[in-house]
């Protein structure tokens, strides 16, 4: 099928123009001011007047299917990717929980690839999570990369995570065989150590004293300690997840100033909410914010805007883990520690950072795409993604940047009981997203089925850059 964009303002991570996009077997074909209308057959002609067309979001941080011990999350890979769809995300990357002691470095991503085959809405594909550590998992790792998952897991901190030597010896065979380690940065002995104390405290059930357990030190530490094994390992690039705060990013500047290869991601709650929404005892909504790493100060969000702006920080993803308010509360409302931890976000992470962040000029409409799209697909393998340029997927987001609504569960199409940004006020949402050349969600009406996303086998282009310069 072919189809002609026409009105749209044009926007990727280097450009703005006027333009018209045409599209033919699902990848784009031209981009021009002036495509010949009347020399064109389209079968479809979408008018995106007084929006900005977009690469489709791409969210490289996700645990739509995630289970921990008992607890599931509420949506499940269907659920997750209409929600996805409707909020501009047009791919994902998946990261599996643990799978069984002693199991395959290829066993959850199978199993997860079975389970999303019938269900997803839009693309995807998975990181592999690394749990132990041993010669035949370590020798699985070029085979990983080669069957098209580049990235690995990592975890300072929970049941399945790796001690330094472990780390090491990840790192070189991850390097080896052409891939990125993902890191989960927090200090494990910290967190076990502060859970402990508050735990016998009489406010052990009070969701305000759940951030004094996670402190910034406990992040920074990990950051500054898990650049030094990578230096050890040969200077090997990492990619950091869900950054939280200021002490972080300062350690992070750090290692880029010398030429360290390190990538940075945060998300929107990190950028948006605070600390405070912990002290939140109207009907112990506080526990609706038990998340890892918590939220975190004011001064921890005004940096990581900066950060956003500077290049200091080259992604926002999600880490979407939709445990429900009704979870946290039967599991958590006598003790806050054992509340499932996590929070949805798929399908407002593309509205909230350009209401927050574009219209309150904190970034520009180039760095927002780069934010959302170019940069999650250059880093994690996505080739045909996150640009608009002939001959790339068509994955497009028609963006009205006037279209305004209030956050709430009703106006969203998560399935989890409440939102962490209920009541905020949000301006710039979707009218059109296109999945290679399809309309998959069109003024809030789902078109797409379940199934009809596809398994993105990846493939880092090149390896991360030594040096990786910020802007002064």
């Amino acid at each position: 099928m072919s189809t002609l964009v026409v009105n749209g303002t044009v926007v990727t991570a280097t450009m703005i123009l006027r333009s018209d996009i045409l599209i033919e077997g699902g990848r784009i074909a031209a981009i021009g001011e002036h495509i010949d209308r009347t020399g064109v057959a389209a079968e479809q002609i979408i008018d995106a007047g007084g929006c900005y067309v977009m690469p489709g979001g791409i969210d490289v941080h996700t645990h739509c299917n995630l289970s921990v011990g008992a607890e599931r999350v509420s949506d499940g890979f269907y659920h997750a990717s209409v929600a996805a769809a409707h909020g501009g995300t047009t791919s994902i990357v998946e990261h599996p929980g643990f799978g069984p002691d002693g199991c395959s470095l290829t066993f959850q991503t199978d199993l997860y690839r079975k389970q999303a085959a019938p269900e997803m809405v839009i693309d995807y594909g998975f990181h592999s999570v690394m749990q132990h550590v041993d010669d035949n998992i370590l020798s699985s790792m070029e085979g990983l990369v080669k069957g098209g998952i580049p990235t690995v897991k990592v975890y300072f901190t929970y049941s399945g995570r790796l001690d330094d030597g472990e780390i090491i010896r990840v790192l070189k065979a991850s390097s080896k065989a052409g891939g990125l380690t993902a890191f989960h940065a927090e200090n494990h002995a910290i967190i076990n150590s502060l859970n402990e104390t508050l735990g016998r405290t009489a406010r052990v059930a009070d969701p305000a004293i759940y951030p004094l357990s996670r402190p910034d030190f406990c992040e920074a530490e990990a950051i500054h300690r898990l650049i030094a094994l990578a230096r050890a390992a040969g200077d090997v690039p990492i990619y950091i997840v869900h950054l939280s705060t200021a002490s972080g990013l300062e350690v992070i500047r750090a290692a880029r100033k010398e030429g360290f290869p390190v990538y940075v991601e945060t998300c929107p709650q990190y950028l948006v909410l605070t600390d405070s929404c912990y002290r939140d005892s109207v009907d112990r909504k506080g526990l609706q914010y038990i998340m890892a790493p918590p939220l975190r100060s004011q001064q921890d969000c005004e940096a990581l805007w900066e950060g956003l702006a500077d290049g200091s920080i080259d992604v926002v993803a999600t880490d979407h883990c939709s445990f429900s308010f009704e979870q946290k509360y039967s599991k958590g409302r006598d003790n806050v520690f054992a509340a499932p931890s996590g929070i949805p976000g798929i399908e407002t992470r593309v509205p909230v950072l350009f209401s927050e962040g574009v219209l309150k000029k904190r970034i520009d409409l180039n760095r927002f795409v780069e934010l959302i799209a170019t940069n999650p697909a250059r880093i994690m393998g996505l080739s045909a993604k996150g640009d608009l340029a002939v001959g790339v997927d068509a994955d497009l987001l028609i963006l009205d940047p006037e279209e305004e609504k209030i956050v709430t569960t009703k106006t969203l199409h998560q399935k989890v009981d409440y939102t962490p940004f209920s009541g905020m006020r949000v301006r710039g949402w979707p009218r059109t997203v296109l999945l290679r050349g399809e309309v998959i969600v069109h003024r809030g009406i789902l078109t797409a089925f379940a199934g009809c996303g596809k398994y993105i086998s990846r493939t880092l282009s090149s390896p991360p850059q030594k040096k990786h310069e910020i802007q002064e």
